[in-house]
């Protein structure tokens, strides 16, 4: 296992109730911007049940952070609080609005430069406005980690960044602000938080990290088993509480720790969202069975091993057709959620695989563990998904 670094600061509230405890986790002196999406939360009482939280504070309200959080956006945020002099943000909503505020508290402090450059150009944040976390829609795994990712209109670029200056102060984990979730959110969220498990894991096996590797096991497990009982069950409070829980580990860095990492699923679907605007759960459940068909001898030990430890796909067959079933047994998984895995399911084409592979070839991208995903490659993977 590789020598690591790993930081997480952000205090977790879990549980029934917990939204009335964010009082204590805030500044008295808060003057504050209470940030959200379309509305949601005015209908299935979670804005009340922060709002009673946080009687007394000075609140700014800013609404319409889009599924996924324009930057245009984000900045309209950033003036609101310099214009007030604000000095606390709340994020209510799920990963997009989570996302929406890491960029919005850490631009807040760009004066010389374009913002945009914090996720372009990598340019370093030094400092960020403190702000905690409402989740409502578990997926992402933002709510504990120091990454986001923003989409920039004008160009249709959709890109991430990552800083320790913008973990969450605090996170609260509230599975009944799920219960009024469509079936179509809970089924993306569970195959994001499945794909995010897969990008650290499905790469190849690193010496002292069998840890990491159970761990990453017992998360998918998790998603398999409790994902299909949401949409069947879904005001079951123990089955959301295991996939709230579940999709937060899933890319909180502890599973990541030491190992090698992908990304290239996550590269690859985030082109299909900005040029076509595919959910990002469905581009995930598109381009995860390619990428391991395409680089499935790369990616041979750790598909036998989840085959092994996660499906139940043993030896009594040959190599080929473990790694095959294994694959197979991953996309009717997305299937028993729901998400679709072709892009004819989406009234995409050939036209859609050569703009993806010209947008990466542009970039001069080369993805995954090994850095050998080139246009090409990926060209190759999408075509297999038509």
């Amino acid at each position: 296992m590789q020598n690591f670094s790993f930081q997480n600061p952000v205090k977790i509230l879990f549980g029934k109730g917990q939204i009335a405890n964010i009082r204590s986790e805030i500044p008295t002196d808060a003057r504050l911007l209470l940030v959200y999406g379309g509305g949601s939360i005015k209908q299935n009482g979670v804005y009340k049940q922060v709002m009673d939280a946080l009687q007394g504070l000075y609140i700014e309200e800013f609404a319409g952070i889009e599924p996924n959080p324009h930057y245009e956006t984000c900045m309209r945020a950033v003036d609101v609080i310099r214009r007030k002099e604000l000095n606390f943000v709340l994020a209510v909503g799920g990963g997009s609005v989570i996302d929406a505020v890491k960029f919005i508290v850490a631009a807040t402090f760009v004066q010389d430069a374009d913002p945009w450059d914090i996720i372009a150009k990598r340019l370093p944040v030094t400092a960020a406005l403190p702000f905690g976390t409402v989740l409502t829609l578990p997926a992402t795994g933002s709510e504990m980690n120091a990454g986001a990712v923003i989409t920039r209109n004008a160009d249709k670029s959709k890109l991430s960044f990552m800083s320790d200056k913008v973990y969450p102060r605090f996170s609260v984990l509230d599975p009944e602000t799920t219960f009024s979730l469509p079936a179509k959110q809970i089924a993306n969220g569970v195959v994001d938080a499945f794909v995010h498990v897969a990008e650290q894991y499905l790469t190849y096996p690193v010496g002292g990290a069998l840890l990491q590797d159970y761990f990453a096991e017992s998360i998918l497990k998790t998603l398999i088993l409790e994902g299909p009982k949401a949409l069947e069950h879904p005001l079951d409070y123990e089955v959301r509480s295991n996939l709230m829980w579940a999709s937060t580990w899933a890319l909180n860095g502890w599973i990541g720790c030491g190992v090698a990492s992908d990304w290239a699923t996550h590269a690859i679907g985030h082109e299909l969202t900005a040029l076509f605007g595919l959910d990002h759960g469905q581009t995930l459940a598109i381009v995860l069975p390619g990428v391991l068909h395409v680089l499935r001898e790369q990616k041979r030990e750790k598909l036998f091993r989840l085959g092994e430890q996660v499906f139940g796909i043993y030896n009594n067959m040959s190599a080929d057709e473990r790694i095959a079933y294994t694959i197979e047994a991953v996309e009717q998984f997305f299937k028993q959620m729901g998400v679709a895995t072709r892009l004819s399911d989406y009234g995409l084409g050939a036209e859609a695989v050569e703009a993806v592979a010209q947008r990466l070839s542009e970039r001069g991208w080369k993805l995954g563990e090994r850095h050998n995903i080139t246009a090409d490659v990926v060209r190759e993977i999408l075509m297999l998904r038509l």
